[in-house]
């Protein structure tokens, strides 16, 4: 392929995304629970290589931290369970609430425009079947999607147990694929991926612990309701980046005002999240995760919103583990290393049309 003109490789390398975004779109359901259990087995994957070291059979090291692994995610699924358990309880408070804002909201748009009380419920009851049915549609697609999380979560274990069995066998596959003399440059790359994936994962684990501790300690002590249902719900909504933190401060100003009928709480929440938010991405958030690879923003956006619409939350949540671990192997390989460059955010000192070999020449 390096005797092939330079038209002919970026042809090749815009077909072949082409066609991985393609098989990404068609096979999500296949693919994106394999990607999950490899990003997951390469997290727990000390653990198994401690107990490998002390001795204890192999099959046994594998079940024990995908045992803990599902320990872990029992107990977030239970206190989140919790939370939400209360704030069902206060449903018939929620719907006074509701009303009295509604009424607020009525009574505002009277006073700016020429739309009355009467003609907001007629509006209101006109779109009521068009709404009706939108939600119709949206549950039964949410039923569909429910059945396809059960089928996700139970594949994990056996995916995550497979690849820790079988991870020589895939290792040497990936080894085989490249020229000998490039094996040096293989292994650098296999090492900076696992150090980026788990520091990267066990640093989201870590942020939603002290994400829902901190925010949601804060706003107990303020007396916001329901502090640690908003506190777990912006922790779990800001692992997706830049669109969850946004996500997370419309959920909590929404259960705010449900469960309010004052505004200074809900400016209180946003205050309380905007801070939290400042001290996580500034100080707390860099010093834990470390990354050796730093994703630029335009990009990291774009992959969010690109996985989001091939897996949904999922591709969301997985989309920067793999562009990071894209831009390790684009920075190692000559031939796609344009695309390492384009992924980073290093930005170069100067402008390369500032270049002398691209200025245009003045005519003498």
């Amino acid at each position: 392929m390096n005797d092939f003109p330079l038209t002919v490789k970026r042809s090749i390398e815009l077909l072949g995304l082409v066609l991985i975004g393609a098989l990404l779109v068609i096979g999500n359901d296949i693919i994106m629970p394999v990607i999950m259990a490899f990003f997951i087995s390469i997290v727990i994957l000390p653990v198994y290589r401690f107990l490998i070291k002390r001795r204890c059979p192999e099959a046994l090291s594998i079940v024990i931290p995908i045992l803990l692994l599902v320990i872990i995610l029992a107990g977030i699924i239970w206190f989140f369970s919790s939370q939400v358990s209360i704030l069902v309880a206060d449903f018939p408070q929620i719907k006074n609430n509701v009303n009295l804002h509604l009424q607020a909201l009525s009574n505002w748009v009277s006073s700016v425009s020429h739309y009355s009380t009467k003609e907001q419920v007629d509006f209101i009851n006109k779109y009521t079947n068009e709404l009706v049915s939108f939600i119709g549609k949206r549950a039964s697609g949410a039923a569909l999607s429910l059945g396809g999380l059960f089928v996700f979560v139970g594949l994990l274990p056996i995916y995550i147990y497979l690849m820790l069995y079988y991870k020589d066998i895939i290792l040497r596959f990936i080894f085989m694929w490249f020229a000998p003399d490039h094996h040096p440059k293989v292994k650098e790359a296999i090492y900076e991926s696992e150090a980026i994936i788990k520091s990267y994962l066990v640093g989201l684990l870590i942020q939603v612990t002290y994400m829902t501790v901190l925010l949601g300690g804060i706003l107990m002590l303020l007396g916001i309701k329901h502090a640690l249902l908003i506190g777990v719900i912006f922790a779990f909504l800001n692992l997706i980046p830049y669109v969850g933190a946004l996500i997370g401060n419309i959920v909590g100003v929404l259960l705010t005002l449900t469960s309010s009928t004052e505004l200074w709480p809900v400016i209180t929440v946003l205050c309380v999240i905007a801070g939290v938010q400042f001290l996580d991405n500034n100080i707390l958030m860099p010093r834990i995760v470390g990354s050796k690879v730093k994703i630029n923003a335009l990009f990291a956006i774009i992959g969010v919103i690109i996985g989001g619409n091939i897996a949904g939350v999922s591709g969301m949540f997985l989309s920067m583990p793999i562009i990071a671990v894209l831009k390790v192997i684009f920075d190692r390989t000559e031939m796609f290393k344009q695309w390492g460059v384009l992924l980073g955010d290093e930005r170069p000192q100067r402008s390369p049309m500032e270049f002398p070999t691209f200025r245009k020449k003045k005519v003498l």
